[in-house]
């Protein structure tokens, strides 16, 4: 089995800067609400013409050249995103081509805001058994989908993309322990709920207006207060480490307010939390690794520093990975 570690990162956020007052006005909110509940000052929103492969892409060339990989040396590809190009064919055949990794298998998974840590979980156990390069990308365009009238939801999102690539470790370090979890029984709290088999569309739904996101938002935040901090707990348990280990915590970036309440029941003494949301808001499966990124791009991040990256959301799941940088 080889070690897998995270060789180079990358993010793309859209141009199209979108402030609290133009999302809050149709939604009956201004700055200071929107600021007081989520902590959130701005968020970028995707292009006319541009679609979550295009956001995909791009971050994934900017993780490419941080790690030196050329696409070709690519074996496979992971997108994680809930809000694909079509419903068919995955997001990652788009990616592949446009990068022209044509050896690579590419393929979407959806675990929502987790889904990040899905695909690198997922990536990380081919690539450990197989060798060679993958690439890792979380990208989402929630603008598309987002009732502007809802304050519950319109002010949370942003569009953008992060992106990394792993391959054989350099020093023995990397990837050291992952953990997936799925409660079906939440599976209510965060939803999109025509567009599917259930609800194929037709100008009912659309009337309805169910393909729009939805989300109960103090479902949510019960949710991640009740579970996350005992699934970390756990997780640091199996991984053999202490809380007082981690140097670093890398989480979703939901909101900021509800990461405030969050962290202090993590018993996380020595790590710093690394945090985009105020610039880009919550950006779904993107979330983590741009957050990710910056904080890489920044130098935050010191050879054994141990990582913890948080990854929760729709579903309703977690997904959590413990990174020796």
């Amino acid at each position: 089995m080889t070690a897998v570690a995270i060789l180079g990162t990358g993010a793309y956020l859209p141009e199209r800067v979108v402030s609290n007052d133009e999302v809050g006005w149709a939604a009956g909110v201004d700055d200071a609400w929107i600021t007081r509940k989520t902590a959130i000052l701005e968020r970028r929103w995707a292009a006319p013409d541009q679609a979550t492969s295009d956001l995909a892409t791009a971050a994934a060339r900017a993780a490419l050249d941080s790690a030196g990989v050329n696409a070709d040396r690519l074996s496979v590809i992971v997108v994680a995103t809930s809000t694909p190009d079509r419903p068919q064919p995955p997001t990652a055949v788009h990616v592949q081509h446009a990068l022209g990794a044509c050896d690579a298998a590419a393929f979407d998974v959806n675990a929502v805001c987790s889904g990040s840590v899905f695909a690198l979980a997922t990536a990380e156990a081919m690539l450990a058994r197989s060798g060679g390069y993958g690439l890792v990308i979380g990208a989402d365009v929630y603008s598309r989908i987002l009732a502007p009238a809802d304050r519950r939801t319109v002010v949370l999102f942003g569009d953008g993309a992060g992106a990394m690539v792993l391959g054989r470790s350099p020093r023995g370090s990397g990837i050291r322990h992952c953990s997936l979890h799925t409660f079906g029984e939440y599976a209510e709290l965060i939803r999109v709920p025509a567009g599917g088999s259930r609800l194929p569309a037709d100008t009912q739904t659309f009337g309805a207006g169910l393909h729009h996101f939805a989300m109960d938002g103090r479902g949510v935040r019960e949710f991640v207060a009740d579970r996350l901090p005992g699934l970390v707990k756990q997780f640091l348990h199996d991984a053999a480490v202490t809380q007082g280990d981690i140097s670093h915590v890398v989480p979703h970036q939901a909101n900021g307010v509800l990461l405030d309440e969050l962290l202090p029941h993590l018993g996380l003494p020595h790590a710093v939390t690394h945090r985009t949301l105020t610039r880009y808001g919550n950006t779904g499966a993107a979330s983590l690794p741009i957050t990710l990124d910056s904080a890489a791009r920044a130098d935050a991040f010191r050879p054994g520093d141990l990582v913890l990256l948080a990854g929760f959301g729709g579903g309703m799941a977690a997904g959590l990975a413990l990174v020796e940088w």
